[in-house]
């Protein structure tokens, strides 16, 4: 049961906290004595005992309201003056806010957001969620999605070393291929049937060989210039390998995005031998001239000088060799993208309506076939050009991310402090985090500002920090000097909603919040470019 010491903190045994009936205080004399009611229950005292208590802490909360403004700080006296024997929960009350809301702890700050405290003791309704709870959430998800892709996918295999997925949406256009296909071999080889539309298949799942065989050849440059690579993707029109950091010279830059296109070629090369080596007009013959010009035209289309394709990948290595800045690399070839997507969207159609593509038998799709397949890539291209500007600008501003200027101040405590101290410590100290340490100052856990936020005020005398806290998790260290691109690895790496932020001699430096690097990389993407 928990009690109290002479000087008013109160200490823990390990008593049951969530029973109403392990309150400290006596039972009130009334009902030990017999009296006039002395004929009532056990459970009847114990309703009015309770009753007349509750009665009493609705009077005190009053009082306790009334005299906010001058109370300051203060804890409440336990002594024998003081009147309130039989409510501890009252002589060690949290503390008041700070005069200063910027140097207030975090869970005051917090408590802002969630609805008021009644003036009596019932807990309050449940706060809304804290951006650290969000970012758990995103933390799990995150997690989520390094063990499958977004939006799901199959896994097919691990070339290299790199999972490689099969998304949905793959589906959809292996059947749009095969239906498409179908009707092409239809007016060539009439004779087939239904057979026709099995062939078809077997067409698109060989161009999607392909199209690895194209997104591997990036893989491979990639770990040769020992650049991480998270997967490959295939996905609605084409594949994606997911590279996680930029190359570190244009050279490098062009050398990484040629490669795929060069494949193609090779790959439309040899499929021209092998429909040279048979008879025309026959099932391997038709097969093998639509993978010779499907490659070329994956070649060629990601030859084009705009981003996302390839070819802007090599424009922008090119300006970034001239100009100096990746930046303006990125802005030429980012807006050469946006002029490519409004040219697909319009000249596709008319240039198939034109004559379309006609060799060996294969005919141009219809029109309203080729104004869909101009959108979707026009809107892809468009898409991705924004997304490489908005990459490129946070880039741009990662190192403005230091885990020394994001840390908050933290206030050491240890394991069997009551909430209510250490948060009147922090108070005092202008400290926005609590980090528990043992007897020697080692610490052992950070203090979770959502867990502070859901205990009701008239609890935290009589709950340890130690019972809200996160045990110190390999990983959860940051080095006070870490910044940018490989702060946010560190942290991408061990998933957590704070972090102990140390100096290079292990000293404690404070706490280091994600929702905090949240907001200042939200703040980064807002900023223009220089």
């Amino acid at each position: 049961m928990a009690d109290t010491d002479n000087d008013g903190k109160p200490r823990t045994d390990g008593s049951d906290e969530d029973s109403g009936e392990s309150r400290p205080a006596p039972a009130p004399a009334p009902a030990d004595e017999p009296g006039p009611d002395a004929g009532k229950d056990g459970a009847t005292e114990k309703r009015d005992a309770r009753d007349d208590r509750d009665e009493r802490d609705e009077r005190d909360a009053a009082e306790s309201d009334a005299d906010a403004d001058t109370d300051g700080d203060a804890v409440a006296d336990t002594g024998p003056d003081s009147g309130d024997a039989e409510h501890p929960e009252r002589t060690t009350d949290a503390p008041r806010r700070a005069p200063d809301p910027s140097d207030a702890p975090v869970e005051l700050r917090k408590a802002d957001e969630a609805p008021r405290k009644a003036a009596d003791d019932t807990p309050p309704p449940p706060a809304p969620a804290s951006p650290q709870e969000k970012t758990r959430s995103g933390d799990a998800a995150k997690d989520t999605e390094r063990a499958k892709p977004v939006g799901g996918g199959i896994l097919m295999g691990r070339p290299f070393g790199v999972p490689v997925y099969v998304a949905p949406s793959w589906f959809l256009v292996a059947a749009l291929i095969t239906w498409v296909f179908g009707g092409q071999l239809d007016r060539v080889l009439p004779h087939l049937g239904g057979a026709r539309y099995l062939i078809a298949l077997f067409f698109a799942v060989a161009f999607y060989a392909s199209v690895l065989v194209h997104e591997l050849a990036h893989v491979v440059a990639a770990l040769r210039f020992k650049l991480p690579v998270r997967r490959i993707q295939l996905q609605f029109f084409g594949g994606v390998s997911e590279i996680e950091k930029e190359s570190e010279t244009p050279g490098r830059e062009f050398v990484l995005a040629f490669v795929g296109p060069l494949f193609s070629l090779v790959l439309a090369g040899v499929f021209f031998v092998g429909m040279r080596a048979v008879e025309p007009g026959t099932v391997p013959g038709v097969l093998l001239a639509g993978l010779m010009i499907s490659n070329l035209i994956v070649a060629v289309f990601n030859l084009l000088p705009g981003l996302p394709l390839d070819g802007g990948r090599m424009l922008r290595a090119v300006v970034w060799k001239i100009s100096g800045k990746p930046m303006t690399g990125t802005i030429a070839a980012a807006w050469t993208g946006r002029a490519l997507a409004i040219a697909v969207l319009i000249g596709l159609p008319l240039a198939t309506h034109a004559g379309g593509v006609n060799r060996d038998g294969l005919s141009g799709m219809d029109s309203l076939t080729d104004a869909l397949l101009a959108a979707i890539l026009a809107a892809i291209i468009w898409t991705g050009a924004g997304n490489s500007l908005r990459m490129a600008r946070l880039r741009e501003h990662l190192p403005e991310l230091r885990a020394r200027a994001l840390t908050r101040r933290a206030v050491p405590v240890e394991t069997d402090t009551p909430l209510s101290e250490a948060l009147r410590r922090a108070n005092e100290a202008g400290a926005r985090a609590l980090v528990v340490v043992d007897a020697k100052g080692e610490p052992l856990s950070l203090v979770r500002e959502a867990a502070i936020v859901g205990v009701p005020e008239h609890r935290r005398p009589w709950v340890a920090v130690s019972t809200l806290a996160q045990d110190l998790k390999e990983g959860m260290r940051v080095p006070a000097e870490l910044a940018g691109e490989d702060l946010l690895d560190h942290l991408r790496a061990t998933p957590a909603t704070e972090y102990l932020v140390v100096e290079d001699t292990g000293e404690i430096y404070g706490v280091l919040s994600t929702g905090d690097v949240e907001r200042a990389f939200v703040a980064a993407m807002a900023k223009p470019s220089a």
